[in-house]
């Protein structure tokens, strides 16, 4: 199944022009290239119904977008949020309709897991929520056995990212949700690294033997090498599909 290569956010730097077109807005232009982005702005601020509607409107048929949930549920309100204020942010990003591809869920890095707390949040956001939701946890605790059992009941795929931010994150990548989700990060300073040629190729290995939609994500964006890695990494899952 062929992977949705994207990259968080769609800003063009002037050193990745050349692998766009020229006309339109900087989303239509990067949605020449690619078939989905991570929409980061919306941990940091809510958008209009409206806003949302007009991407959608922007971009082909086939193109989808993730959101990241706001920082306002998950690193200040600890995911103890009621099922209003739960959807009083969600509920602008439906309007993204059939494109809302993936709703991620990253908690900060000091939030353990608690079962009840865990359960009741991802109850109601699975009740407000219909589209794939997949969750970055960063703390040693969510990789508990009753942190697997949440995701498993609740449907929500777990994001195995690069750096992996829990020792043996890997080992245990649940498939509870309907989605693959990989956030690249940059490697080894994250944010800033560029991926290496033997990395990239190791993914598309592993991203073209995916049996379910899946999701690579590049967040190395401060050295504006993640178009890069990402166009490098489109042209392997190619390469690999026409060997196939």
């Amino acid at each position: 199944m062929q992977a949705r290569v994207a990259i968080a956010g769609w800003n063009i730097p002037k050193e990745n022009a050349e692998h766009f077109g020229a006309e339109g807005s900087h989303l239509e232009r990067y949605a020449q290239r690619f078939s989905g982005v991570e929409i980061n702005s919306s941990f940091y601020k809510d958008h209009r119904e409206a806003t949302y509607k007009r991407w959608a409107a922007t971009v082909p048929k086939v193109f989808r977008f993730s959101v990241k949930l706001s920082r306002r549920l998950t690193h200040e309100g600890k995911l103890l949020a009621s099922k209003e204020e739960i959807e009083t942010a969600v509920r602008p990003i439906l309007a993204l309709g059939e494109k809302l591809g993936v709703l991620l869920v990253q908690l900060p890095p000091r939030l353990f897991f608690q079962e009840e707390v865990a359960d009741r949040f991802f109850a109601r956001l699975r009740e407000i929520c219909p589209a794939p939701i997949t969750c970055e946890p960063r703390h040693l605790t969510w990789l508990a056995p009753a942190a697997q059992k949440v995701f498993r009941v609740h449907r929500i795929s777990k994001v195995l990212a690069d750096p992996a931010p829990c020792p043996d994150q890997e080992n245990i990548f649940s498939h509870f949700g309907s989605v693959s989700y990989y956030r690249l990060h940059g490697s080894p300073k994250m944010y800033f690294s560029a991926y290496s040629d033997f990395f990239l190729r190791s993914l598309a290995t592993i991203v073209a033997q995916e049996r379910r939609p899946t999701w690579v994500v590049f967040d190395n964006t401060a050295e504006q090498h993640a178009i890069a890695d990402a166009i490098q990494l489109q042209d392997l899952l190619r390469s690999d599909a026409k060997v196939a």
